[in-house]
């Protein structure tokens, strides 16, 4: 009997089956995803990539935030076992709790995308020195990397936005090996969207998710040692 028990208990706890509990939560995360952004990432697909269409590309942005929500959630609070798995059920939890908390950090951020979008398009017709130029493209990155980090504070947490703004942005500096880490991320996202368009960088979000929650490691260990009640 005792055997019996044990056996049973070790079904779909090894490194194989770790393996597979993961792959099949990506898959599951990647296409759920793809349900809840594909609107927007459809009317994306199909803009023309002219100036006047930077506020447009950044409103079909819009979805996404939630979506990459629902997913950091979802990865989360996943299971390293093979017979626990509800990778979807979790996905929608965190799509319903944090829909409105993601938007309120999303917005700002497409927003300022936009600004930066549309001036760069125009930057010849404005006669700004250079230095405007990289000081904007300084400014988007440093957005994106607060964005990134705000994600999987809201994600995770239940604090005000302001409060997920101050922390984001304190993440920033105090854990420098993940901002650098993220940078990376987000120059591999950036080629992936040079070669394969958004499309592909929409097919591998689940993997983007994944990365940007390991990289964060740290700062949510520490967010939750300092800042929520045990």
């Amino acid at each position: 009997m005792t055997s019996d028990v044990t056996s049973t208990r070790k079904f779909g706890a090894g490194p194989l089956s770790r393996a597979s509990a993961l792959i099949y939560t990506l898959l599951i995360v990647e296409l759920l995803v793809l349900l809840t952004a594909v609107p927007g990432l459809a009317a994306l697909v199909l803009l023309d990539r002219s100036t006047g269409n930077v506020p447009l590309m950044a409103a079909c942005l819009l979805p996404a935030g939630p979506a990459l929500s629902a997913a950091l959630y979802a990865l989360r609070h996943r299971s390293s076992e093979l017979t626990e798995l509800h990778p979807a059920r979790a996905f929608w939890r965190g799509y319903r709790l944090n829909f409105g908390a993601a938007l309120k950090i999303w917005v700002p951020w497409l927003v300022v995308l936009a600004l930066v979008g549309t001036n760069l398009s125009n930057f010849s017709a404005a006669g700004v020195p250079g230095w405007w130029a990289a000081l904007l493209v300084v400014l988007a990155a440093g957005g994106t990397l607060w964005v990134a980090n705000a994600l999987v504070i809201t994600s995770l947490f239940a604090f005000r936005a302001v409060d997920v703004a101050k922390l984001a942005a304190w993440g920033l500096g105090r854990f420098p090996g993940a901002t650098l880490a993220n940078a990376c991320l987000l120059i591999v996202a950036g080629g992936v969207t040079l070669v394969a368009t958004e499309a592909g960088l929409a097919l591998l979000a689940s993997v983007f998710s994944a990365t940007l929650l390991w990289n964060s490691r740290a700062m949510v260990g520490e967010v939750e040692r300092r800042f929520t009640r045990q």
